[in-house]
């Protein structure tokens, strides 16, 4: 589904994304890890299109998409959740779906309202379709965030590091959302830094350090490997 070859972005002398190459089967779940400063951000805003790169090419499902828009990339599929989740606040939660499936997903509202409403119950907002997003808990509101970026329809669903802020018990009700969300057919690619979040739902783990990647493969084997302990966990080698 997605293919990224020799992908290369820099900020001056520091280097984000040094040739990474990385590859997103259909159906797939896909975790990524790193210290702060490895470039994992950056990953995220060039496949969705924020950031220009400076070199290498993105494919998704066949096509180059290397140089589309953020909102042709959305269009074509790839829909993003961030960390700190980005609502209209005074829409209603089913209001920002709809937002989501009518300029993102090419929806007519009425064509948007059964998809959207099927969203909500597998994301458990139903109760809450007719409240203000601004009035929503930690946890509904990165509920909401995924439920917006399923309202697009993606073929590819970025997930930046939603499980941060969320208590013990808020998280593991996130990552059976996620399970659920990636079991009825949405390919993820999950940047997270909860790990034991990332092994609960992802078939493979991939580790940046310093823009470049470090290990990729089955992931408690990554987690295992003498490289990322020392690197990621600040463990000895």
């Amino acid at each position: 589904m997605l293919e990224i070859r020799r992908l290369r972005k820099t900020f001056g002398s520091v280097i984000a994304a040094d040739d990474i190459d990385l590859s997103v089967a259909s159906g797939e779940a896909l975790g990524i890890i790193g210290p702060n400063g490895a470039g994992k951000t950056t990953l995220f805003n060039l496949i969705a299109g924020g950031l220009k790169p400076d070199g290498g090419e993105i494919r998704l499902n066949g096509r180059d998409i290397t140089a589309k828009k953020p909102h042709q990339r959305c269009i074509a599929g790839i829909g993003r959740a961030y960390q700190i989740p980005r609502p209209f606040e005074n829409l209603t939660v089913f209001e920002n779906l709809l937002v989501g499936a009518a300029y993102g997903g090419g929806l007519r509202e009425r064509d948007a309202v059964a998809p959207c409403a099927e969203i909500l119950d597998r994301l458990h907002l139903t109760v809450r379709a007719n409240t203000p997003a601004g009035a929503l808990t930690l946890l509904e509101r990165k509920r909401l965030e995924m439920a917006r970026a399923l309202a697009t329809r993606p073929h590819l669903l970025l997930l930046d590091e939603i499980a941060g802020g969320l208590t013990e018990g808020e998280c593991l009700e996130l990552i059976e959302t996620i399970r659920r969300v990636h079991e009825a057919g949405t390919t993820i690619i999950w940047i997270e830094h909860i790990v034991h979040a990332l092994l609960a739902v992802v078939g493979r783990l991939s580790a940046l350090n310093f823009g470049a990647k470090i290990a990729e493969g089955d992931p408690h084997q990554v987690m295992a490997s003498a490289q990322v302990r020392q690197i990621y966990l600040g463990l000895p080698a």
